[in-house]
């Protein structure tokens, strides 16, 4: 069974329902869902018709050319022996069907006593109930629903961790519950998606249909292959249809008018897959996001439209990031290899760096915002000062650079406690911590965890188990590191941290890590394996 896991997103503690609900149809919900799988059939049934007829066509035109081959004989024989097969084929249908004789399935047959046996066996053995009675049944017993709701519960020590996956083709959205105290992860619940997904990002705010009332959220934005956005609620169980759609899925009336037409790059949806999303945790309706199409659009999430759309890339915009600080300016990166720093109010006003390959990531430095991070698919990381603004593209010059990695870093996150302590995926399978105090970078551990090639590493966002990070990769498994257990991390940032003091076991929830490759003191970096560039999906398959 092959699966990979695309992307990662932590969810803070005590926002989760403590009992999420079960998902309930009401008829309105029943006639909405009805209405967009006609949709879906009628636009399945144009596809198989069109289909069938560019096949008749084509058997037209073979049948022609054999036609000519032969000198125009006639080909009844071949008819003749066609029948014969179909007449076989029923035959063999009949005597399959024999088996269960269908044909006497109502006659007077007696069993051992002399009751009458039915298909459906013997009427005494149905039980009634009174009209104004509940079907015992079909109805849940109390007990049952009580154990069914301690289940679903989700405490307030507990964490979420989203986990993007696709498995056997089969894309979807597993939510775990991160026991920290008891060393335990689990599925929760999940969400089938439509398309890979690439990118997620957590809400909190109510978004989209039955929210009436709430003034805080527990919902996540899924970017896919898909040109689409979809908003789904984290604290209903079993849902079938997400709460919004951000794009084009949003109304389907426009949807169906413009099926025949391959849609342009425009203002009000995306036309290519999602690749970045941003919410902004300042004006908390605004959902940033990045697509292949080129652009960034700017969603109010009131209304579940498009605000604005900005078109400050040549290439993919695979990556965006808030100012923690200056709630306008939103910061992007693209195949293109330049990094945008703009305020969307005056998008014409925009500052712009350049890297020497495509960009994978980009986050502005939490701790002082002057400054952010780029990280490309030719393994560098660099550090770039906002207000050193370079007259072209080509003149950038970083505070520092790095050479993190030999394959491409796909992944990259701060601490949220400790400034200048970063951690680096990358598809050379490793995962790297670097401490990078005082702009001098040196790796504290480099380590192989047996995820695969690593697509997300991320550190959970609450103070208490803020060195936990959450890893995953194209072996489709997720594996919390809690790093202040490391050695070498202890060593590092004791003198930042003094509960650091002192030696513990080193830690690590899922499934085993496969550590034959790395070792605590070591700041030697293994070669990874030649991949495709960012472009190669196919890159994610385990080698």
């Amino acid at each position: 069974m092959s699966s990979m896991i695309t992307t990662t997103a932590w969810v803070r503690r005590g926002v989760a329902a403590q009992f999420p609900t079960k998902y309930e149809i009401d008829e309105e919900e029943m006639g909405r869902i009805s209405k967009l799988a006609r949709m879906q059939l009628e636009d399945a049934q144009e596809d198989l018709n069109a289909a069938q007829e560019g096949q008749a066509e084509q058997d037209t035109a073979m049948d022609e050319d054999e036609d000519h081959k032969n000198g125009g004989v006639s080909v009844a024989g071949q008819d003749a022996t066609e029948n014969d097969s179909g007449k076989q084929a029923t035959k063999d249908d009949d005597d399959a069907l024999k088996e269960f004789d269908l044909e006497h399935y109502d006659s007077d047959e007696k069993d051992e006593e002399g009751e009458k046996v039915t298909m459906f066996g013997n009427v005494k053995s149905l039980a009634y109930h009174q009209p104004n009675e509940a079907d015992p049944y079909l109805v849940i017993p109390e007990e049952e629903d009580d154990e069914e709701r301690e289940e679903l519960q989700i405490l307030p020590s507990d964490n979420l961790i989203l986990a993007g996956k696709l498995e056997d083709e089969v894309a979807h959205l597993e939510v775990y519950v991160y026991e920290d105290h008891a060393d335990n992860m689990y599925v929760h619940h999940d969400i089938m998606l439509p398309a890979i997904p690439l990118c997620l990002e957590w809400l909190d705010i109510p978004v989209g249909k039955n929210t009436e009332g709430r003034e805080q959220g527990n919902f996540v934005a899924v970017g896919t292959m898909e040109p689409d956005i979809e908003i789904w609620d984290l604290d209903v169980v079993d849902s079938m249809y997400p709460n919004a759609i951000l794009g084009q899925g949003g109304q389907p009336e426009t949807k169906k008018k413009s099926k025949k037409k391959k849609p342009k790059a425009n203002d009000e949806y995306h036309i290519d897959s999602v690749l970045g999303l941003a919410a902004n945790r300042h004006h908390r309706n605004l959902l940033a996001s990045a697509s292949a199409d080129r652009t960034v659009k700017l969603w109010d999430l009131n209304t579940t439209s498009c605000a604005k759309s900005y078109s400050h890339h040549t290439d993919k915009v695979c990556a965006l990031d808030w100012h923690p600080k200056e709630s306008t300016a939103l910061l992007t990166g693209s195949y293109d290899r330049t990094v945008v720093a703009a305020d969307m109010r005056a998008p014409d006003a925009q500052a712009r760096w350049g890297v020497d390959a495509d960009v994978e990531t980009v986050r502005w430095d939490p701790h002082d915002p002057n400054y952010f991070y780029v990280t490309t698919d030719g393994g560098m990381v660099y550090r770039y000062d906002v207000r050193n603004i370079p007259a072209t593209p080509a003149e950038s010059k970083p505070v520092w650079s790095l050479q993190a990695h030999d394959s491409s870093v796909s992944s990259f996150d701060i601490n949220s406690s400790i400034p200048g302590f970063l951690v680096t995926g990358s598809t050379d399978k490793q995962v790297k911590l670097w401490n990078v105090e005082d702009n001098k970078p040196s790796l504290v551990v480099s380590r192989k965890f047996d995820v695969g090639k690593v697509f997300s590493t991320s550190f959970a966002p609450d103070s208490e188990v803020s060195f936990r990070l959450a890893i995953a990769g194209s072996k489709g498994v997720v594996q919390i590191w809690d790093a202040s257990t490391n050695g070498a991390v202890r060593r590092t940032f004791v003198s930042r941290m003094p509960d650091l003091a002192g030696e513990v076991p080193e830690r690590t929830i899922g499934m085993p890590a496969d550590n034959d490759d790395s070792d605590d003191d070591d700041a030697e970096d293994g070669a990874g394996p030649d991949v495709p560039g960012p472009d190669g999906w196919e890159s994610m398959d385990e080698d």
